[in-house]
């Protein structure tokens, strides 16, 4: 049975006192320029820097006394590790976080100042989840997964059940797409608010999976993905599939140089630093991916976790300057 929207809500009564209730911001520039208007949802402005915290809190809170005193383990390179460490710091118990060896330096930094205790692994996805099970077996932890399970997709749908509480009646809805966690559980909230909302999800052109597996009716997986969103990799799953199919209208594509210059677009307009992954639904929008003259958006910016001299080397690429 798929996930309903009061159990978006009860997650949210659940974990509202322990995340912030992000802003919602707008741009001039980009309405005049598509003729709607889009309501950006700022979970870079959440704790740990990403909505991730949303789900990670939902699914430590959920657990009984006698699971949590074992503990959490996960794997991530980056904001669910970071969002797995907090719930559990604020919960008072131990978090063992298996992170691949080629994870930047300011996500190890984050995790490490949670709280979380770190186990460095070979960079493909079997390595991570080979060390999360051995760890589970050594200690008893209780294995938190990344987006395949119902209580981190309804952590994940409180986003959207804020901003249509903020915002009000919106016509179209749209976040980013990897694993499909946020996708699935804004699917969720914003079907049980509205069942005449679109639901859209927008993925790399080059990390088509979900695309493909919405076409097809089966999960596809891509040998090697590889985008500078490197959020969004992850494949769907048992959890996540069976949602997108039912309540996602339709999943958008975009090109890497689109991903970038949304980037560039939000960081001179709006005045913020997103991730790659956050950038793929504004890239959309600007790319002109998608028609919404005349329609309200609601736009899920998922993250704004990024390294400085990165940033600044895309956006210098990109237009042959530094901004």
């Amino acid at each position: 049975m798929l996930p309903q929207l009061t159990d978006v809500q009860q997650a949210h009564q659940r974990i509202r006192s322990s995340i912030h209730e992000t802003p919602v911001f707008t741009s001039a520039t980009l309405d005049a320029r598509t003729g709607g208007q889009v309501f950006f949802k700022c979970e870079n402005f959440q704790k740990i820097g990403a909505f991730k915290i949303r789900g990670g809190c939902n699914t430590v809170f959920s657990l009984g006394e006698e699971e949590a005193a074992r503990g959490v383990v996960t794997h991530s390179s980056g904001n669910h590790a970071a969002a797995v460490a907090l719930a559990a710091k604020l919960r008072n118990i131990p978090a063992r976080i298996v992170m691949p060896e080629n994870s930047t330096e300011v996500k190890i930094a984050a995790v490490r100042g949670y709280g979380g205790e770190i186990t460095f692994c070979a960079s493909h996805p079997a390595a991570r989840e080979e060390t999360a099970l051995r760890i589970v077996e050594e200690t008893g932890a209780v294995l938190i997964p990344s987006y395949n399970d119902p209580r981190v997709i309804c952590g994940q749908g409180t986003a959207a059940l804020e901003l249509m509480e903020q915002i009000g009646d919106l016509d179209i809805i749209m976040t980013p797409l990897g694993g499909g966690g946020l996708l699935s559980g804004t699917a969720i909230a914003a079907k049980g608010l509205d069942p005449g909302i679109c639901v859209i999800g927008v993925e790399p052109e080059q990390v088509d999976d979900a695309y493909q597996s919405l076409k097809t009716g089966m999960i596809v997986t891509i040998d090697k993905p590889v985008s500078i969103a490197e959020g969004l990799l992850m494949p769907l799953r048992e959890h996540t599939f069976p949602v997108i199919r039912k309540f996602v209208s339709e999943i958008l594509l975009v090109s890497e140089e689109e991903i970038v210059e949304a980037m560039r677009f939000v960081y001179e307009r709006m005045k913020m630093i997103i991730e790659p992954s956050s950038a793929v639904v504004p890239a959309a929008i600007l790319s002109g991916k998608i028609d919404i003259k005349g329609k309200r958006v609601g736009a899920i910016i998922s993250g704004g976790n990024v390294d400085m001299g990165v940033f600044f080397q895309w956006m210098h690429d990109k237009g042959n300057r530094i901004p």
